[in-house]
């Protein structure tokens, strides 16, 4: 027996790999599918299913592009309506792997068709368990994702999933192993670790859902505190239910290389974002006007999901090489429709003599010497309301950047006069908010070098408090 699990960091996401005597399974693949055909090839196994816990919400599953490249099917557990040929599994149908095999476990709760596998050895020993969203190492998956058409509060799913956890999962053995599908960082939960695997026995000692002590008090644990979940899970969604065009083809368009001329002329259509994909520090020294930051070394595809539109044309600049890294990691989100890529990159553009944009950098110490004495400086905190709350400058504003989409709002009183200074944690974020808002129009910025982390240790004041959306 075999299993590796392949993690993808970016994501937080983690797929398995499965295999015994010559066959092969993989659970919750990506749509990037090298990593599962290079370890069948490698082990001289055949992939004979492939296994899908529920609809992901976070990205765009690679189910039906290795079913065509294999021929395996699809499996989903109980309660699955997806618009292409499956095996819709029943409540522990037993599917064998060589000599080893996989238990249907049905635990909705996270969705309705939200399903475990136990995996058993040889001897038909528990060995390992496969909880998708039903169960991470140190949370339970968010109950209010109900999808379209189903009329489920939160408190129902959440009612669901405690029962599906105390039927399903509390009577395994405690050394079975807890293979989720997310680690910290993903939007699938609100405090998941950042380990990558566990045990039945430890998540019951120290899982603060399981340790809930009736179902009134898991409901209330578990709905509590829960973030908006990101812009693009209802689209996932969807996708993974209904089907999407192949990873080849997507790729195809979005990597056809434009000479500068034919950049230009293509991101003057009607519908088109130019997306660039460099590193922050580079970003501000210069790029395309209306260009979009969000760096390839940050959560990229988490980010693009939030706060790109899935129905306009993205063209691309990037640094040289990551061309396809960019493209793939969009479409593990959803993203499909390409315009292609700046041959050359930026440097391609500014040595064109082409007019370029740039976002003023500002060191935290001379924010704090201008927070005393110019009256129209505006602080703008675009972190979570969760991190504003533990800390913040002293009158910052706060809206967290999945809110400022269209900073449109925010900026319809504001006049050149006033200067903006825009922080995140450390800088990733606010340059994101920064190409956003010049694309408005909007150019007295400024960017804080070194975010919330630089501003402590000056002398402007901070201060701790419930954060207020404007």
């Amino acid at each position: 027996m075999y299993v590796e699990q392949i993690y993808t960091g970016c994501l937080s996401e983690a797929s398995y790999y499965i295999e015994d005597n010559g066959e092969a399974v993989i659970i919750d693949p990506m749509r990037d599918l090298d990593n599962y055909l290079g370890l069948a090839k490698d082990r001289n196994a055949t992939i004979k299913y492939i296994f899908e816990t529920h609809f992901h919400a976070d990205f765009v599953s690679g189910h039906l592009d290795l079913s065509k490249a294999t021929g395996a099917p699809i499996v989903y557990g109980p309660d699955a309506k997806p618009n292409f040929k499956a095996i819709i599994a029943k409540d522990h149908q037993t599917f064998p792997i060589g000599n080893i095999s996989l238990e249907v476990l049905h635990t909705p709760g996270h969705t309705l068709e939200s399903t475990c596998y136990l995996l058993k050895d040889a001897d038909g020993k528990e060995y390992a368990v496969f909880t998708g969203d039903t169960l991470f190492v140190g949370d339970v998956g968010r109950p209010d994702l109900s999808q379209k058409g189903e009329l489920y509060t939160p408190e129902d799913l959440a009612g669901l999933m405690y029962d599906s956890l105390h039927a399903k999962i509390f009577p395994l053995q405690d050394d079975v192993i807890v293979y989720p599908a997310h680690g910290a960082g993903s939007s699938c939960g609100k405090s998941l670790s950042s380990k990558t695997f566990s045990t039945v026995g430890e998540q019951k000692e120290t899982n603060y859902a399981l340790l809930s002590k009736s179902r009134g008090e898991f409901i209330s644990n578990v709905t509590d505190g829960l973030s908006t979940p990101p812009a693009y899970f209802p689209i996932n969604a969807e996708i993974n239910k209904k089907g999407y065009a192949s990873l080849d083809s997507v790729l195809e368009n979005a990597l056809q290389a434009l000479d500068v001329d034919s950049f230009e002329v293509k991101s003057k259509e009607e519908n088109v974002i130019i997306l660039d994909t460099r590193n922050e520090s580079d970003f501000t020294d210069g790029f395309i006007p209306t260009s979009i930051f969000i760096g390839l070394n940050g959560r990229f595809a988490e980010w693009a999901g939030s706060l790109l539109p899935f129905d306009a044309t993205l063209l691309l600049v990037t640094d040289e090489g990551k061309e396809k890294e960019t493209a793939t990691r969009l479409a593990r989100v959803g993203f499909e429709k390409f315009g292609g890529y700046l041959k050359g990159g930026f440097d391609a553009w500014k040595n064109a003599g082409k007019q370029i944009d740039l976002v003023v950098n500002i060191p935290a110490d001379e924010v704090a010497m201008d927070y005393q004495f110019d009256d129209n400086l505006i602080i703008l905190d675009v972190r979570k309301e969760s991190e504003y709350a533990e800390g913040h400058v002293v009158k910052a504003d706060n809206i967290p950047l999945d809110k400022l989409i269209d900073p449109a709002g925010y900026l319809a009183d504001m006049e050149e006069l006033f200067n903006v200074y825009l922080h995140c944690a450390g800088g990733y974020r606010s340059v994101i908010a920064a190409s956003l808002i010049k694309r408005q129009g909007f150019h007295n910025i400024h960017n804080i070098l070194g975010g919330y982390a630089a501003l402590k240790e000056t002398k402007i004041p901070t201060e701790k408090s419930k954060s207020v959306l404007n």
